[in-house]
């Protein structure tokens, strides 16, 4: 009898009104938030195409921020381009909300101070190359370098720390689930357990910081990406067996 009654509501609501879905946003929302996050993303991996362009990065030891440094070729334009990544993530995330699977996503504020971070980075830039030049890493810890280059270091270092945040929280919520985001999730986390001692020490030796710091963009981005792909609830399991 239980299971004729469950058939009898199923058979029901199947010919009834559809009633809103209470906190849920706009379907328009979902797609249009993907569509301007694709666009963030590209825009927040420059790097992809100045890397291998063999005119900007001419060190493997330099960091990609060395490149926005006053007087470097090009500098303005890539931290425009950071500044644009950054507040286009952000509006992606805003069209997306908050609202996941099964409820409010806690990972979607530290998303959104990743993104806001990222802007500020690109607002204000390094006032010397302090990864290739000696004297500028000295300066920089004589704290006798403008206000905007440690700007852009605490920047830096928000952007990380609230990305890395945003994706062990995301594993949390997601782990006792296998949901195509769990999946991204936990191969990113990973990748940044992997990464993070190889950045420690490409900053301590001041070598190989253009080599290291992609892992840590194609993570962030992967982690955003899965943010905005993700859908709103949980799609209903197929029926199974006969009536």
């Amino acid at each position: 009898m239980p299971d004729d009654r469950r058939l009898l509501a199923r058979a029901v609501g199947m010919h009834s009104p559809v009633a809103p879905r209470t906190g849920s946003a706009a379907p328009w929302r979902r797609p249009a938030a993907v569509a301007v996050g694709i666009a963030g993303v590209a825009l927040y991996n420059w790097w992809a195409l100045v890397a291998f362009s063999g005119r900007l990065v001419t060190n493997p030891d330099e960091l990609f921020s060395d490149l926005e440094a006053a007087g470097r070729p090009d500098a303005a334009l890539l931290q425009h381009l950071d500044l644009a990544a950054g507040i286009v993530l952000a509006l992606a995330l805003l069209l997306r909300g908050r609202q996941g699977p099964g409820g409010p996503r806690a990972e979607w504020p530290w998303l959104m101070a990743f993104a806001l971070s990222g802007a500020v980075g690109g607002r204000f830039a390094y006032a010397c190359p302090e990864g290739l030049s000696a004297s500028c890493r000295s300066a920089e810890w004589r704290l006798a370098l403008p206000p905007h280059h440690y700007v852009h270091v605490a920047a830096g270092i928000v952007e990380f720390a609230t990305a890395t945040i945003a994706v062990h929280v995301a594993w949390q919520r997601t782990r006792s689930h296998e949901w195509p985001t769990t999946r991204v999730v936990r191969w990113t986390r990973r990748a940044l357990v992997i990464a993070y001692p190889l950045l420690g020490l490409a900053y301590l030796s001041d070598r190989l910081g253009a080599l290291v710091e992609p892992v840590f963009f194609v993570s962030f981005s992967a982690m955003v990406l899965a943010e905005l792909f993700e859908p709103d609830r949980d799609e209903e399991p197929p029926a199974t067996g006969t009536p």
